[in-house]
């Protein structure tokens, strides 16, 4: 039965770390982005993230966020949730779902402990600033 279901994959979806400077802190903080590069909108978007991994010996691990967006459409972005310093040390996991045309898509996404800094990052479409994309 479990062979029977069929996920297509997903493409041109993605999350991309963007730092960006907070009035509320008074300082630069990075915020998780979704950006829907695709011809189509999503539908009941749902994004579960946590971070987990291991600091100074102990290993560690967060509360799961969740996330719901009734639609994204197409080429847009949406702000999702932002990273705390201290969870940028660990590896910060995304794990999406949503909906095309009744069919439902579903990818987990990581960025790598330590991976979301300033050298790291590209340009990032739609937005068209700095950012670090996980794909």
């Amino acid at each position: 039965m479990k062979k029977d279901i069929q996920i297509p994959t997903v493409e041109n979806v993605f999350l991309a770390a963007v730092q960006e400077f907070s009035v509320e802190f008074n300082e630069k903080v990075w915020y998780v982005y979704l950006v829907n590069d695709s011809d189509f909108n999503l539908d009941s978007v749902m994004i579960v993230s946590s971070a987990f991994g291991t600091l100074e010996g102990e290993m560690k691990k967060t509360s799961l966020l969740r996330h719901a967006f009734p639609a994204v459409p197409a080429v847009s972005v949406v702000k999702v949730e932002l990273l705390e310093d201290s969870v940028l040390a660990l590896n910060n996991e995304f794990m999406l779902t949503y909906f095309i045309d009744n069919k439902m898509y579903d990818k987990v996404f990581i960025f790598k402990s330590n991976s979301i800094n300033e050298n790291a990052t590209e340009e990032v479409p739609i937005l068209f600033i700095e950012g670090v994309i996980e794909r």
